[in-house]
């Protein structure tokens, strides 16, 4: 289980660019122009980045026939690829202001699906386990989470976001009906409601819903920024029924959503999130004290949308 700090008040920006992604023409005829720095020198394969590596490997296991789907599918979803986009026909290296969503994440059950691995709640959980405790209050059970209940009336402002989770059955892959899914993420500047400085009264963003007949709860949020050492996500736990939630019972499951880096930098590239540019440049998934171990493969959320209508992050939590 790894460490997690909180968030920081460095608010410098600068821009930054999304590592390149696409296939490699291989052969001696021609090399894709992605990997030819501005010398016209072709970039070393060692460092064409994550991406580049995953669709190489499974170009080889392809080739083998060694790949299992579950396998395939989460090295794809990985990459925010699909089966097709991996055997050949290539993604446009221009920016887009929408984001489709991957196959792999919104399929239907069909068998044992991999369990998400447990993670830390970090400081900010308001379940009880570090000082304030969000779960017994009134009002904390909802699906739109953007606005305060009680008696503060903040609303958090950001891109909007929808946040679709289906819980299933590690082992057979069958939905977990009416589970309790408690919910929190910071908001566009970073701060944590109950905890980050004066955010003490707020409790936006926070929220506890149970699944449905199908496992899924979703919430409407907003896009979360990206603070000072941590790759933008999102905190969850599971517990066995909403009574459970609210009255801080056992657990069964917590973990992180890791949101892609191609939505990302379109949200941060937006009014309200300019600390997050500077944050994002500086942090991976490969870096992250959380996701680091993994690349977070088994919690990047699959991301439709855009930063004009919103987006949808949805993710099958297998427990």
């Amino acid at each position: 289980m790894a460490n997690e700090t909180g968030p920081t008040t460095d608010l410098t920006t600068a821009s930054t660019t999304a590592p390149p992604d696409g296939p490699l023409a291989t052969g001696a005829e021609s090399v894709d122009p992605r990997w030819i720095d501005e010398h016209g020198h072709v970039i070393d394969e060692d460092h064409r980045g994550l991406t580049y590596d995953i669709r190489t490997l499974i170009d080889r296991r392809r080739a083998l026939g060694i790949f299992g789907g579950v396998g395939l599918t989460s090295l794809l979803a990985a990459c925010g690829m699909s089966e097709s986009d991996s055997a050949g026909s290539s993604a446009s290296a221009s920016p887009s202001a929408t984001v489709s969503a991957s196959p792999s994440a919104t399929a239907a059950a069909s068998g044992p699906v991999d369990e998400v691995p447990d993670e830390t709640a970090g400081p900010y959980p308001g379940d009880g386990s570090n000082g304030v405790n969000v779960l017994d209050d009134s009002g904390i059970v909802r699906s739109d989470i953007r606005s305060s209940f009680g008696s503060s009336t903040a609303v958090a402002e950001g891109v909007p976001l929808t946040i679709r989770l289906t819980v299933r059955d590690a082992a057979t892959g069958s939905p977990v009906v009416g589970a309790g899914v408690y919910l929190w993420h910071c908001d566009r500047d970073g701060g944590y409601s109950l905890y980050s400085p004066g955010l003490d009264s707020v409790n936006y963003l926070r929220g506890v819903q149970a699944t449905d007949d199908s496992g899924t709860v979703q919430f409407t949020s907003i896009y979360p920024a990206c603070y000072t050492g941590r790759w933008p996500h999102i905190h969850f736990e599971v517990y066995s029924d909403v009574a459970n939630a609210v009255a801080s019972g056992p657990i069964v499951k917590t973990s992180q959503i890791a949101l892609p880096e191609e939505a990302n930098a379109l949200v941060y590239a937006t009014s309200g999130y300019e600390q997050s540019v500077r944050n994002a440049s500086q942090v991976s998934l490969a870096s992250d004290n959380v996701f680091g171990d993994d690349g977070g493969i088994h919690q990047i959320a699959s991301m439709s949308g855009s930063v004009s209508s919103g987006y949808t992050a949805a993710l099958t939590i297998g427990v």
